[in-house]
């Protein structure tokens, strides 16, 4: 029983990170740029877009449609870092097994 209870323990421990985890997810901020730094996105770690900034010379030349992709681009990127960060940090918790739903 005592290697039972040892593993209880240690999943209690577990589960107290990742919810340490998921709650400082959302004070978390992860920047990404497109178009050469025209537009900047930044996100929470729950994949929230806090901020989008975008240079005025974007619109200069009046493509919308390029100014559609880059803000595209500069929030998926974010998103993207967002997510590879915070899955980086749950595999050193969970001892590289992956928990689906989680993040």
């Amino acid at each position: 029983m005592r290697n039972m209870n040892d593993i209880l323990r240690q999943a209690q421990v577990m589960q107290h990170k990742i919810a340490k985890l998921q709650q400082d997810a959302a004070s978390k901020t992860f920047e990404a740029t497109s178009g050469g730094g025209m537009v900047t996105a930044v996100v929470t770690g729950k994949q929230e877009l806090k901020t989008l900034t975008i240079d005025p010379k974007a619109m200069e030349g009046g493509d919308v449609e390029m100014l559609q992709d880059l803000v595209i681009a500069a929030v998926n990127e974010a998103n993207r870092i967002a997510r590879e960060s915070l899955e980086r940090e749950m595999s050193n918790i969970s001892g590289g097994i992956r928990l689906p739903g989680v993040f």
